[in-house]
């Protein structure tokens, strides 16, 4: 079958043909790609295309599609049992490997999504400090929740949207919204609502709407601030978390937050979240407190296993080497007359402009020429995520191989700007 034919059929099934708005190549042109296989830095379509991947399901493949050693272990689980709906051991090991690797984690809830993940810090900052409103800021993503689709980004900027029907008004007036880049304005708002707000969450690296790098005195400042009015800082790490370091953007700053939420790579490709913190915040959440949240396949036994696997693999050499490789192909980007590429680790982002730290300043004509640049890597078998909003992923399995044909692709391409 076609890409085409089954996009059709897509139509009549799901909204926009499509179980994501992202996946939808509405902002790029042309049909969605459907896959049916994938190994390491590579997936085929139905056609039998195969493609060299930089989107790695949008981060959560950090070894690779279909490691052997993830997928040994995920075989393991689901001959034991595919799910339980009860404690098993695999929750525990895995709760091991982050406390070893984020130390600040004292405790922590497994979920089945990031979304869901944040959803619940945000509960149980408010449960623990007793206050209703939340601090965000406009260029940060942080799923799908009512209170956080405020001036939301990423799947939302691409349709341009500043914000999503079917919110109230009443859950949107609770949430604060300041811009990144913008230290007066985040003093204003604390000055304003300081003793009001239950938590502030940010991207510590703002990767959902763009690879927004912002200057580190932002996120000094933010956890002042918190401090010193008794608000929460949470740190939404679902895409930064473990993929920049083994202790995420909290580790390479240098900065605590109370709580942080991961996703993504602590579930090795299957669906998995986490948020979790100081003892004494998590001590809210039911049974233990009076703030409820539950997750019939929280801590899925498959799941555990497959982000087990991943962890237990991820060493000081594979981080150095996924930094190395973001610098490489960052700067092979960059052959594109007009492009420029901030990376952090293996964190890509090819854009037509420079010096980009807010997503409301992002050109349409910068937009315009990645949809242009986006179809011309297809053509080269080269698969970019659909959005110029979103960021692009490296994985351990991108190798010599893989930069040379990336590396000729480019040089294809750079003859069409």
């Amino acid at each position: 079958m076609t890409n085409e034919s089954l996009f059709q059929e897509a139509l009549t099934h799901f909204p926009g043909g499509v179980s994501s708005p992202v996946r939808a190549f509405r902002a790029v042109g042309g049909t969605p790609k459907f896959f049916r296989k994938a190994e390491g830095a590579w997936f085929e379509d139905e056609e039998g295309v195969r493609f060299l991947d930089l989107c790695m399901s949008w981060g959560p493949l950090i070894l690779g599609h279909a490691h052997p050693d993830v997928l040994a272990a995920v075989q393991e689980a689901m001959r034991e049992g595919l799910t339980f709906g009860a404690p098993s051991r695999r929750e525990l090991a895995l709760a091991r490997r982050i406390k070893e690797m984020v130390p600040f984690v004292e405790k922590m809830r497994f979920v089945s999504s990031g979304t869901e993940a944040v959803m619940s810090a945000i509960r149980a900052a408010r449960g623990f400090t007793g206050r209703t409103h939340i601090l965000k800021f406009e260029g940060c993503y942080h799923g799908h929740a009512d209170a956080l689709l405020v001036k939301a980004g990423s799947g939302l900027a691409t349709f341009g949207e500043p914000t999503s029907a079917g919110v109230p008004e009443s859950v949107a007036s609770l949430t604060q919204v300041v811009p990144l880049d913008d230290l007066e304005a985040l003093e204003k708002v604390f000055l304003m609502y300081g003793e009001e707000l239950a938590c502030a969450i940010i991207e510590p690296i703002p990767a959902n709407n763009g690879l927004l790098l912002q200057d580190l005195s932002l996120l000094k400042r933010l956890r002042e601030l918190c401090a010193k009015h008794g608000a929460l800082l949470i740190f939404d790490e679902v895409i930064s978390g473990f993929r920049v370091g083994p202790g995420g953007a909290a580790e390479l700053y240098g900065i605590t937050p109370d709580l942080v939420t991961y996703g993504k790579i602590i579930g090795g490709g299957m669906p998995v979240g986490l948020y979790g913190g100081r003892a004494d915040v998590m001590g809210v959440v039911s049974p233990d407190g009076p703030v409820y949240q539950a997750g019939t396949l929280s801590g899925n036994p498959v799941a555990m296993a497959a982000g087990l696997a991943t962890l237990e693999r991820l060493t000081p050499a594979v981080y150095a080497d996924l930094k190395h490789k973001g610098a490489q192909w960052a700067k092979a980007f960059e052959r594109i007359p007009g492009l420029h590429c901030p990376h952090a680790g293996s964190l890509l982002w090819p854009l037509f402009q420079p010096g980009v730290k807010r997503a409301d300043r992002v050109e349409s004509g910068a937009i315009a020429q990645f949809n242009k640049l986006h179809k011309l890597m297809l053509e080269q078998s080269v698969y970019l995520a659909p959005s110029g909003y979103e960021v692009g992923f490296l994985s351990a399995a991108h190798g010599d191989t893989e930069l040379a044909k990336f590396e000729a692709a480019v040089d294809a391409v750079a003859k069409g700007f």
